[in-house]
């Protein structure tokens, strides 16, 4: 491609509204086979749709995530999960990616730790598809822990999980490119935002061993609800942050 081809791109891109124009239009270039192509993956980058999608792919813990259209893409400030999972990860961990989505935990938990099973997954029949192109294990469809066989009751080292938790009002508050390309069960986690993650918290020590952890990314505000309600399971929750990933997660352990 010429330079002119991409200058053009850029301003196309930047006219639409985007920030990283230049990053964008070099992976776009990249993409594409030829003029045509390129033209049909900048079309749908300019009418809005997010990046990863048009792009098929998304990083995360320096992978390449296969990401479908309508499917949650990962966010960089998850990788917080997979830093304090394997910080606590016993000699060859059971794992489980808990609302896996693309399945990003999952991948990226197989990639750096010695696994013994590793399962994965998610209410979305489309999130389900694009996982079991990511994870190397088993990946369920189904409504949070109804999904998983029950052989894993119990056995459990690892369990992470980025739920949905924005609160219901504040869906509409979201970037087009979140609200009206990302499946509405991936972000809206009820009235206050912990619908989902309280479940999630309250059927955890079902499915830990003991010394498991639960890990669950959440927001600062909602962290110390998480953490109670953590405490109402009997498990032992802290809070860990990252300021560089802008990131806020509850790690809570069964005894």
């Amino acid at each position: 491609m010429s330079v002119d081809v991409e200058t053009v791109l850029v301003s196309r891109l930047r006219a639409a509204g985007c920030v990283f124009a230049e990053d964008e239009a070099r992976l776009l270039l990249e993409a594409a086979s030829g003029p045509a192509e390129l033209d049909a993956l900048t079309a749908r980058r300019v009418a809005g749709e997010p990046l990863e999608q048009v792009l098929g792919w998304a990083g995360f813990r320096g992978l390449r995530i296969h990401v479908e259209p309508g499917v949650f893409v990962p966010r960089r400030r998850t990788e917080l999960l997979v830093e304090e999972a394997v910080r606590l990860a016993p000699p060859h961990p059971v794992a489980v990616d808990l609302c896996c989505g693309s399945g990003a935990l999952g991948a990226a938990l197989a990639a750096e730790l010695d696994l013994a099973e590793l399962h994965a997954a998610d209410l979305d029949p489309a999130a389900v598809r694009c996982a079991r192109r990511n994870v190397p294990g088993e990946v369920h469809e189904g409504d949070l822990y109804e999904a998983l066989p029950d052989g894993l009751r119990g056995r459990v080292d690892l369990l992470v999980v980025n739920v949905p938790y924005v609160p219901t009002d504040a869906v509409a508050l979201m970037p087009p490119e979140a609200r009206l390309h990302e499946p509405q069960l991936a972000l809206d986690g009820g009235a206050d935002g912990l619908d989902i993650a309280r479940r999630v918290v309250a059927g955890a020590p079902e499915w830990l061993a003991p010394g498991g952890h639960l890990l669950i990314e959440t927001s600062e505000q909602q962290a110390p609800l998480l953490s109670r309600a953590a405490a109402g399971a009997e498990l032992a929750a802290r809070v860990v942050t990252s300021d560089e990933l802008d990131a806020t997660a509850i790690v809570a352990r069964r005894a």
